[in-house]
């Protein structure tokens, strides 16, 4: 597999999230070549302040030792934001591959700044998602944003 074809495990994990009432983010966590984790922003589903789409597929991979990270990749629909960044570099992920950061520009630059390899695709799919999302829903983007 590729980067392409991560991205679209987790922007199929977006559409899913959209699908349930949520904020369309998705994530993929990817080890060795094989998906450990997937999960999507369930903020809205699970009444939650935490569960952004990185948080959830950091869920969904389980409790793990700190050295199984060093060689995961993190796909995400879209630029994480300070929370995810903190959890990224707390997990020591050392690459990230984002598919669009447009609609939202995260903590890329701490990222990088801390020695996370920073991919952005520029993804058109994942880019539509969030521009519908941020047009049809602006209350609940404003709230998962924190403003």
């Amino acid at each position: 597999m590729n980067h392409s074809d991560y991205m679209a495990q987790a922007l199929a994990q977006a559409q899913l999230g959209l699908d349930e009432g949520g904020v369309p983010i998705g994530c993929v966590l990817v080890r060795d070549g094989e998906v450990v984790g997937v999960g999507h922003n369930r903020r809205v589903q699970r009444d939650s302040a935490i569960l952004h789409a990185e948080m959830d597929a950091l869920e969904a991979t389980g409790r793990r030792p700190g050295a199984f990270y060093k060689d995961v990749t993190l796909y995400t629909t879209l630029s994480p934001c300070a929370m995810c960044t903190g959890a990224i570099l707390l997990y020591g992920i050392p690459r990230v591959v984002i598919g669009e950061n447009e609609s939202f520009m995260g903590e890329e630059t701490l990222l990088a700044e801390r020695g996370v390899d920073v991919e952005v695709l520029g993804d058109a799919g994942c880019r539509q998602l969030m521009v519908d999302f941020m047009r049809d829903r602006p209350d609940l983007w404003n709230e998962d944003i924190g403003v």
